[in-house]
């Protein structure tokens, strides 16, 4: 039996600020450097690869941003707090967030991701004390950790990037077929697009099925653990797996409120199948034939829905507003032979998102068994 050493997170780690060149100085703007905020990697995947806004070499220079490697980790500290990527490439990043560099002979990277990952619930309840969401170079003082010899740590690291790299793999999988059918849909339905087209909206086309979402308190999570797990989505991303689920089928989900808008302008859409539970924060929603839920979600992802959004504090898409998104009447032969030469790729879309959350199912059960030497790993 191997021996633990106990410890808190700042010893382990070496953490690094970020900041923000002064937006006034064009120059500081626009480069080639990627500039990471919260928004860039609060999608729950493991690897952040790019960045909405870049900087230049000046913009670095001539502020307390920093450079972060790749394979480093970064970690938001206000707002939304605990949200924990790697990186896939160099990247800055601002100063609502932590770089982190394990201690090279106390850990590693990949052991201090799925370590903070496992420790995020107590960052949320120390962050929730203060008046706003936000953790300190004190706050990973507060968190107490027990690491493993350096071997076992990197065995633990070793099963779970295992896991992570099938669902990296089946998401580059489904993002190189999704191209493919929007492409064809572009060309099809936009590009080739006809004047004699009458103009009908969104709510002619689809079926909403807020009425039986049911938002789930932390607490109440916490206690549907137990047996098979199915995702709980949130207006962009699944944030947790429970023990019971309110749909089984395939859905699309449309962030209704807070995380509704992309920075292109376009609705956070989400691919729901299979079993899971939804909070009241998306709309869920499927097409009505000759539509089905594929042609519909290609419609809805390169559509600006910036009209339709209210509130300047908290945004919201109501559900009046989205019935109201205007949706060509594409000829219904045309629509047919869209979905019958999709057909293949929609189904294996589906399969890769079946997989990906059994894997992250298996994963995230087995993230705290490992983490707290509940399950123990071989050594080679």
């Amino acid at each position: 039996m191997s021996v633990w050493k106990e410890t808190n997170l700042f010893e382990i780690i070496d953490l690094i600020g970020g900041g923000t060149p002064k937006t006034t100085f064009s120059e500081y703007w626009n480069g080639d450097i990627p500039w990471l905020s919260v928004a860039d990697f609060n999608n729950g995947k493991k690897y952040v690869f790019e960045t909405e806004k870049k900087i230049t070499e000046k913009g670095l220079t001539n502020s307390s941003t920093k450079f972060l490697n790749k394979g480093d980790i970064i970690i938001s500290a206000r707002g939304t707090v605990g949200v924990v990527a790697v990186l896939g490439r160099g990247m800055t990043f601002n100063q609502s967030c932590y770089g982190i560099k394990a201690k090279q002979d106390l850990t590693t990277n990949e052991y201090v991701y799925y370590l903070l990952k496992y420790t995020v619930s107590g960052f949320l309840q120390i962050a929730h004390g203060g008046v706003f969401d936000t953790i300190t170079r004190d706050t990973f003082k507060e968190i107490e950790v027990s690491l493993p010899p350096l071997p076992e740590q990197t065995a633990i690291a070793s099963v779970l990037s295992s896991l992570d790299d099938k669902i990296d793999l089946l998401h580059r999988q489904n993002v190189t077929l999704e191209k493919m059918a929007e492409t064809l849909f572009r060309q099809w339905f936009v590009e080739e697009a006809k004047e004699e087209w009458e103009e009908g909206t969104l709510g002619e086309v689809i079926e909403i099925y807020d009425n039986l979402r049911i938002p789930l308190s932390k607490l109440e999570r916490d206690l549907k653990k137990d047996g098979v797990l199915y995702p709980y989505y949130g207006a962009a991303q699944i944030m947790d797996y429970i023990n019971d689920y309110i749909f089984d089928g395939e859905y699309i989900l449309l962030g209704e409120d807070g995380t509704v808008r992309t920075h292109e302008g376009y609705p956070v859409l989400q691919y729901a199948t299979g079993k899971f539970w939804v909070n009241n924060h998306t709309h869920v929603l499927r097409a009505k034939p000759p539509y089905n839920n594929f042609f519909v979600w290609n419609f809805l992802k390169k559509t600006n829905i910036d009209e339709v959004i209210t509130g300047a504090v908290q945004p919201k898409i109501n559900q009046t507003n989205l019935k109201s998104i205007p949706f060509p009447k594409f000829p219904k032969n045309k629509v047919i032979e869209f979905n019958k030469t999709m057909d293949s790729i929609f189904k294996k879309v589906n399969q890769n998102k079946t997989k990906i959350q059994t894997l992250t199912a298996m994963r995230d059960n087995l993230l705290p068994k490992l983490m707290s030497g509940e399950v123990s790993v071989e050594i080679n």
